[in-house]
């Protein structure tokens, strides 16, 4: 998706026209707070700790708390200190500026990032509060309103975020080249030039100016942080660095750390920039890796409870899911209508008598594409050697790369011995996914990562020979296509037993 005609394209051309942007809240968290601004009983502390729910308006309160028209030298760092700064009656006034909708109305970018905030809030209470206890106010309110930029820039323009996602996430364009297409600006030093304007928590512009100023220093502690397996060498590193070294230990990396945890893993757990951040705050919290990474989870999960989801992608998701599977992949183009003339040429060769296949390649490969034509977008055709101790890719669609060589060893996995003694299908849904996850190899649920999947398995001469895995891009199932899927696998099987027994 290209940008707006209208979007600015200099960093003080952005400055004009976000500064102006208001953030919008839900109904639901402007009325509850109406009403705790209202109760005379309610301290600073309560009510500071009930605004997290409406980040819009925190990040409203600092912004005003720390504007420079007040002539204050020392700017705020948490929201209590915001509040007694401005009074309560200025609060509320701020509170009735801001846009109030539901929480469908509001666009689905601006809620995704702002969970990724409440994400990274949650990883650094958890990784770096308890050490830093004192600390606790510019930890919690300076990783929570990192993105807080971010958040403006999709409040006015919520189409970049998927554009940024997928040229750069998912199809790993360079994001300087993508960020000046769509921004005419690095997003950093957009980020950046705002926290500095609004006077946001000081530890959030210095996280900024690293990324953007001083990239050098944090290489070469990316660079040590990759040797974790020998702590005391990483050590041996940063004392003949003392600059180094004295960095490391800067509280303020706190909230560089867990945001940057935060937004790796909205793409994947597995992926090299979520590896080099963990490695990093190892070193940071002088932590070994494995037990960071569990640290690491266990916060995920408990932001995840914390904070409903509804429609948006949380990566605790995929703490149930193998350790390679990523929430983010390449858009695929609508499905292609189910092409019944040539559905009907393929199955008629498998039908063919005698079989006019002279391999079993030649055979598969008429059967992936009569899969095809059914309208399954990703299918895998498997077969089993004779003593059922191996699965081993014979055809292949729509998936990746690493299923054409797939070997599967069947007596790992209860649903494959279940599928390979008898002939017979299965189909899996939100209603049966947890039951069966478990028992399917990580490979196959990496493949197909869905709850919408159909799995058959097939015979000839009373033995399973082949089994087939095959689904809609993740999408439901229609009638329609399960009634396809069924009639198509009906060919492919008696064109495995015409095949078998040709020549006799």
């Amino acid at each position: 998706m290209q940008k707006p005609a209208a979007s600015p394209r200099t960093i003080k051309d952005w400055l004009k026209q976000l500064d102006g942007q208001l953030l919008p809240g839900t109904v639901d968290s402007i009325q509850m707070l109406r009403r705790a601004l209202a109760d005379s009983n309610k301290s600073r502390r309560e009510l500071a700790d009930l605004m997290q729910d409406c980040p819009a308006l925190a990040l409203s309160l600092l912004r005003a708390a720390n504007s420079r028209s007040n002539g204050l030298v020392e700017p705020t760092e948490s929201l209590e200190a915001a509040i007694s700064r401005l009074g309560l009656t200025r609060t509320e006034a701020l509170l009735n500026r801001l846009p109030a909708m539901t929480e469908a109305e509001l666009p689905r970018a601006l809620r995704q990032i702002m969970l990724i905030s409440q994400h990274a809030s949650q990883q650094a209470n958890g990784l770096f509060a308890g050490r830093l206890a004192r600390l606790w106010h510019e930890i919690h309110w300076g990783s929570l309103l990192f993105l807080a930029p971010v958040w403006t820039l999709l409040a006015a323009h919520p189409e970049l975020f998927d554009a940024w996602e997928q040229r750069v996430l998912v199809k790993g364009e360079s994001a300087q080249k993508v960020e000046r297409e769509l921004l005419g600006v690095p997003l950093l030093q957009l980020c950046l030039a705002l926290s500095e304007h609004w006077c946001l928590p000081e530890w959030i512009s210095q996280g900024y100016s690293l990324l953007v100023n001083d990239r050098r220093l944090l290489v070469k502690a990316l660079h040590i942080a990759r040797n974790n397996e020998h702590p005391l060498q990483q050590q041996q590193c940063l004392d003949d660095d003392s600059h180094l070294r004295r960095w490391l230990t800067q509280p303020a990396n706190s909230v560089l750390l867990a945001n940057c945890l935060a937004i790796s893993a909205h793409y994947a757990w597995s992926s090299p920039h979520n590896l080099r951040w963990q490695r990093l705050t190892g070193l940071f919290l002088q932590t070994p890796l494995d037990t960071l990474q569990q640290l690491v989870h266990q916060q995920a999960v408990n932001s995840a409870r914390a904070s409903p989801t509804g429609d948006l992608w949380h990566p605790a998701q995929a703490l149930v899911w193998p350790w390679s599977e990523r929430h983010l992949q390449a858009k695929v183009e609508p499905p292609k209508p189910v092409s019944v003339s040539e559905w009907r040429q393929h199955c008629t060769r498998l039908l063919a008598q005698p079989s006019p296949f002279s391999n079993v390649l030649q055979l598969t490969d008429c059967a992936s594409q009569a899969l095809q034509a059914c309208g399954m977008q990703r299918a895998l055709i498997l077969l089993a050697d004779r003593n059922h101790t191996r699965l081993m890719t014979q055809q292949h669609t729509g998936l990746g790369k690493s299923a054409a060589g797939l070997s599967l060893d069947p007596q790992q996995s209860q649903l494959l011995r279940r599928l390979l003694s008898a002939p017979g299908q299965l189909r899996l849904g939100p209603s049966n996914i947890a039951q069966y996850s478990a028992t399917l190899p990580g490979t196959l649920k990496s493949l197909f990562p869905s709850e919408h999947l159909l799995i058959r398995s097939l015979a000839a001469n009373n033995r399973v020979v082949m089994l087939i895995f095959a689904d809609h891009n993740g999408s439901a199932f229609s009638d329609a296509s399960i009634q396809g899927f069924g009639k198509t696998v009906q060919c492919i099987e008696r064109a495995l037993a015409s095949f078998a027994s040709r020549g006799r």
